[in-house]
């Protein structure tokens, strides 16, 4: 064995030995973020059914006691901060969190969050290590566009909340979906490290995989979203009817943000990326003509990287048509990243197209 094959060969060592590392301490950011819920959930604080079935709050406002030096007390007044979900509908305020207004779930979340950044960099250092053992863009096949696929979501999650957006009732369900995505890229997408077929050296790779990769993880976190956003919505309008909804529901729903406000992330999500994969598609096109001589062949993964753009183009429509607003356009939003998924794990998997010689 020469000595670069035996340096790629423990530089794909230690990509696997980063990337089974992050899985490792992804495991304990889940079980930070399962503490961070189970102890907000304990909290009376925490709970908005009260305002949720109370009338209408928009102009209401709530008095402060602010301490003063002579002892005495001055009242303040602030208007009430509410999400308004539309005109002549019920007007409810965000939820408070994933901690659920108790200071051991918060402590128990930025535990869990500060494992996240952590379990991001040793994936991130695998991806690169991965890269550095092929000496090329770690994106040839299944396993390599996975790993990269849940480092970016991940990191994604993480410019949120470094934007200081109030999004961390994602951490839960991206760690879990996480650790999944890694598990079956492990055991059952794995590939040996090994060079690319003449066609897929291009830079286009570089340009069109990397912008695959980012829609597809910022689709993700907007079908997290849409996903929340039925059930809160469905838990409101259960409350605004008079219902009560289980215990279970109640300590994991009302702590979410409100069903508005969950519509209203995921739709600026889901339109921020369109451009995005728009541009990925005429990317693929122009690659194609210089790979194969032929912008458009019909190909199933060209076939269906187009359904998915139909029907990301048809939710977007939908949200400015008045009588598709809510759940109807909601449907249609998990849909489009259903044919996403489809696109990448059942064509590439059931389907034998041009797009398939790269195996798994």
């Amino acid at each position: 064995m020469s000595l670069a094959a035996a340096t790629n060969e423990n530089l794909a060592n230690i990509s696997n030995t980063l990337i089974y590392s992050s899985m490792a301490v992804y495991t304990l950011a889940f079980f930070a973020h399962i503490a961070e819920w189970v102890f907000g959930s304990r909290s009376k604080v925490g709970r908005t059914a009260a305002a949720l079935t109370g009338p209408a709050i928009a102009d209401s406002t709530v008095k402060v006691q602010v301490a003063q030096n002579a002892g005495g007390t001055a009242v303040l007044e602030r208007p009430r901060i509410v999400t308004r979900s539309a005109a002549g509908t019920r007007d409810v305020p965000d939820g408070p969190g994933a901690a659920g207004g108790t200071f051991k779930g918060d402590l128990w979340g930025r535990i869990a969050v500060s494992l996240t950044v952590v379990a991001f960099a040793v994936q991130a250092g695998g991806v690169v290590a991965r890269a550095a053992s092929v000496q090329r863009a770690p994106w040839g096949n299944m396993y390599e566009f996975s790993i990269t696929f849940s480092t970016v979501a991940v990191g994604a999650y993480l410019v949120l909340l470094a934007l200081r957006k109030n999004v961390r009732w994602i951490g839960l369900l991206l760690i879990t979906t996480v650790l999944l995505d890694l598990g079956i890229a492990t055991t059952t997408l794995y590939t040996d490290s090994d060079q690319l077929v003449p066609a897929l050296h291009s830079y286009w790779l570089w340009i069109h995989v990397s912008t695959a990769i980012i829609c597809g993880a910022v689709f993700y976190l907007g079908a997290v979203g849409t996903l929340l956003y039925l059930f809160r919505d469905s838990y409101e309008n259960k409350l605004a009817g008079g219902g009560t909804p289980g215990r279970f529901a109640s300590s994991v729903l009302e702590r979410l943000p409100s069903a508005k406000s969950l519509d209203t992330f995921s739709y600026r999500i889901n339109a921020a990326v369109f451009p995005l994969w728009t541009f990925t598609i005429i990317a693929g096109a122009i690659w194609a003509g210089d790979a194969w001589g032929r912008y458009w062949g019909w190909d199933p993964k060209e076939v269906w990287s187009f359904i998915t753009w139909v029907a990301y183009a048809c939710y977007l429509h939908a949200r400015a048509t008045a009588g598709w607003k809510g759940r109807k356009a909601a449907y249609l939003a998990l849909i489009a990243f259903g044919c996403w998924l489809f696109n990448y794990y059942g064509v590439n998997i059931f389907v034998t197209g041009k797009h398939s010689y790269a195996g798994v």
